[in-house]
């Protein structure tokens, strides 16, 4: 499929947890979350404006090797940065370098190795990556051609580089970009969101050798700080639990079409909303056993990149043609009946 694309700027961490933070009682942490939000949209901003006429056509060489650079902002704003390591140097002095590195690696290994993808846009897309943006930037980015990581404030938020999977759900959002180009606002925006987490989640369990059932299923393990109650940012296995603080709030993601979230903030609830397919995925993954990227991931990546699914596709629309996916790959087999009681579970129709 030769989709053109219109790249938006996604983060990792909601908005709805900037929001909690920049209103809380503590003021360096509210005004470091004031910035962070304010940053945020200017550069959402930015990336509307650059990018109304959709992003060129791929050009690049496919290999079955990487090209990965990475840059060093030192703590400024301005991108990409000093450029630090390329794809064959030694390993840096530098720890979130040689993680931005190792990160990047383990994405292109699962595109290509599980699904026979060459980098991003299966066209050899080199990876590039900047590591310590901004001043205690609270959040790690996908622009439309890089990534990009802050350092965390060390107390609410650790180094972005730290979790491989959000170094992945990035990344997935260039899949994304590159082939249904889902629009990013209710159900197709929390689609966006849920095939990041998804993806993400199968790069850290292929870079660990986790089957499904020794894998964690949550989003940003290693990120929260130390005095943060909660484990991560999402929990696929059970969405809503991932982490409930007096500062950063309580986790909002529902499981189910039940509890399903109607709201005009975030995008119409992009990165809330996602649960509910996440935890039809995890549903799936872990009825089916063995790899998670090997059935599941599958069913999943031909969906997402087989052209049928529109840029507006709704659940119901996703559900349906990954049920067909499931057909086509495996037959009306356990495959496609696991598909079909995983999305019934969550509420949402396949036909």
């Amino acid at each position: 499929m030769e989709a053109t694309t219109n790249p938006v700027f996604c983060t990792i961490v909601p908005p709805h947890v900037l929001d909690k933070l920049a209103r809380g009682e503590d003021p360096t942490r509210a005004d470091r979350a004031a910035r962070t939000i304010e940053h945020d949209a200017l550069q959402r901003t930015r990336r509307r404006i650059t990018t109304v006429r959709g992003a060129a056509a791929p050009t690049g060489t496919p290999s079955d090797k990487p090209q990965r650079t990475i840059y060093d902002a030192k703590n400024q704003e301005t991108l990409p940065g000093r450029k630090v390591h390329s794809e064959n140097d030694k390993p840096s002095k530098d720890a979130s370098v040689n993680r931005a590195h190792a990160g990047l690696g383990a994405t292109f290994d699962l595109y290509l190795k599980a699904y026979g993808r060459r980098s991003i846009d299966d066209h050899g897309l080199p990876l590039n990556a900047t590591v310590h943006y901004g001043e205690k930037y609270e959040n790690a980015f996908w622009d439309g051609s890089r990534m990009v990581f802050g350092d965390g404030d060390g107390d609410l938020f650790l180094d972005f580089t730290i979790p491989v999977d959000v170094i992945g759900h990035e990344l997935t959002h260039g899949v994304t970009q590159h082939t249904a180009n889902l629009e990013y606002w209710g159900q197709s925006g929390a689609l966006n969101e849920s095939l990041s987490d998804v993806f993400g989640s199968l790069i850290k369990q292929h870079a660990l050798g986790h089957s499904a059932d020794q894998a964690d299923w949550l989003i940003g393990a290693g990120l929260l700080g130390p005095d943060v109650q909660g484990e991560a940012l999402r929990s696929m296995k059970a969405p809503g639990t991932a982490y409930d603080d007096d500062k950063l709030g309580k986790d909002p993601q529902p499981a189910t079409m039940d509890d399903y979230v109607k709201t005009s903030r975030d995008n119409g609830g992009v990165h809330i909303n996602s649960g509910i397919p996440n935890h039809a995925f995890y549903l799936l993954a872990t009825a089916l056993g063995g790899n998670a990227w090997e059935k599941a991931g599958k069913i999943w990546y031909a969906t997402l990149t087989g052209g049928e699914l529109s840029t507006e596709a709704q659940f119901a629309d996703f559900a349906r043609l990954t049920a067909a996916s499931a057909r086509t790959l495996f037959g009306e087999g356990d495959e496609t009946q696991a598909v079909l009681k995983a999305w019934s579970q969550v509420g949402v129709p396949t036909s």
